[in-house]
């Protein structure tokens, strides 16, 4: 079974910073567009960020752009999102996903991590 392995989670003051990084398996993350999606409780599953194979602009929710980032090591397999002047809106469970399609959306990802909850305090 494919695993996308999410860590960077953590609590944090309103105006804080926090890096979440995913480790995807080799041919996921050559294959696959990547990306971010967060649930926070009561809500629906949304996206955050999305990032291409190779070059191109990134994907941003309107709600984060401006304070997150995605970025990815293709030495490492691995995908980053940096989040800077965090919000208490902000506080959800924070998956990583990997889509055959752009825009990434939650309907068309193939593959999920098991997420990494994110709590910013106010």
């Amino acid at each position: 079974q494919v695993q996308l392995v999410e860590s960077g989670g953590g609590l944090v003051q309103a105006g804080g910073s926090l890096r979440l990084s995913c480790l995807a398996p080799g041919r996921i993350f050559r294959s696959y567009y990547m990306g971010w999606f967060r649930q926070a409780p009561g809500k629906e599953r949304e996206f955050v960020a999305g990032i291409r194979r190779t070059g191109g602009s990134n994907a941003y929710a309107d709600s984060v752009k401006g304070r997150f980032t995605i970025s990815r090591d293709n030495a490492k397999n691995l995908v980053f999102l940096q989040m800077n002047n965090l919000k208490p809106e902000d506080t959800a469970i924070y998956y990583c996903a990997a889509d055959p399609k752009w825009p990434l959306i939650v309907s068309t990802a193939a593959y999920w991590g098991q997420g990494t909850q994110v709590t910013v305090s106010s």
